[in-house]
């Protein structure tokens, strides 16, 4: 799968699910023990936030702490909506993902953040279904696709505390529970 098709079917994952919270949900719990299913889509807005940035260059120190913090407000659907669409342009944009980016981890490829990021939306997705009780089949070329790249990562990943150890599945299980189990949760 290309690395923006991808990226596209992981941010649908994400948003559908998005607006499917009702007003009840957004304290629900989530599989990330913890985060609500606010904290969670709090996260995912920060995140995407940061994206234009990174992608045009910035570094961590310019960047700052501008998206620390509760960054839904008031009205969390439409914060994400104005992040996604933020996100989904700079990641569109010609010659984005040929450069490098500054992250945490030190600066490397806008390829390699970009798989990162379609990662965090898919198995976030997972997530978020779980947290509003809706229904958590992801597209299985895209779980595929996800798993084949962060499985020969997911060891280095273990170490930095980005992710619960992973749990046993069974070898034939289907590739949405191989990721989600490799990522820490149960499927």
């Amino acid at each position: 799968m290309r690395l923006l098709d991808a990226y596209d079917r992981a941010m649908r994952e994400f948003d559908r699910r998005v607006h499917e919270v009702d007003k009840a949900q957004w304290t629900a719990d989530t599989p990330c023990t913890e985060w609500s299913v606010r904290d969670l889509v709090n996260h995912l807005t920060a995140e995407h936030l940061w994206a234009p940035w990174l992608l045009r260059g910035a570094t961590l120190a310019e960047v700052g702490d501008r998206f620390d913090g509760d960054v839904l407000g008031d009205h969390p659907r439409r914060a994400w909506d104005r992040a996604a669409a933020a996100s989904r342009e700079a990641f569109h944009a010609p010659g984005a993902l040929d450069g490098e980016v500054h992250t945490s981890a030190g600066a490397g490829p806008a390829r390699d953040y970009a798989w990162q990021m379609v990662c965090d939306l898919t198995v976030h997705a997972w997530d978020l279904a779980r947290g509003i009780g809706g229904d958590d089949r992801l597209d299985e070329e895209l779980t595929r696709a996800v798993y084949a790249v962060v499985e020969p990562q997911a060891k280095s990943w273990q170490g930095a505390g980005i992710f619960d150890p992973p749990v046993a599945v069974p070898e034939d299980s289907p590739a949405q529970d191989r990721l989600v189990a490799l990522l820490g949760r149960r499927p």
